[in-house]
């Protein structure tokens, strides 16, 4: 199953839970997203694990920055 990158901001948004509302397109910058941090960064790593059935690690967000490229990690 494919998931769109709609979807996936979706499912990101939920895993970062920013305090206050973010657009994210897939262009976005992970570097300009106000609260990215080890925090958000984990809670990605636990949605792609427990949404998506895959395991990636701190390298592999560090490998990335967009959202567009984390997306790419599903592939």
């Amino acid at each position: 199953m494919t998931t769109s990158i709609d979807q996936f901001i979706e499912s990101f948004l939920t895993a970062v839970d920013f305090q206050e509302a973010v657009e994210v397109t897939p262009e976005t910058l992970l570097k300009d997203l106000p609260e990215w941090d080890s925090l958000a960064a984990l809670g990605v790593i636990v949605m792609f694990d427990v949404e998506f059935g895959k395991t990636i690690t701190g390298d592999d967000l560090k490998s990335c920055s967009t959202i567009s490229e984390l997306h790419q990690l599903l592939d």
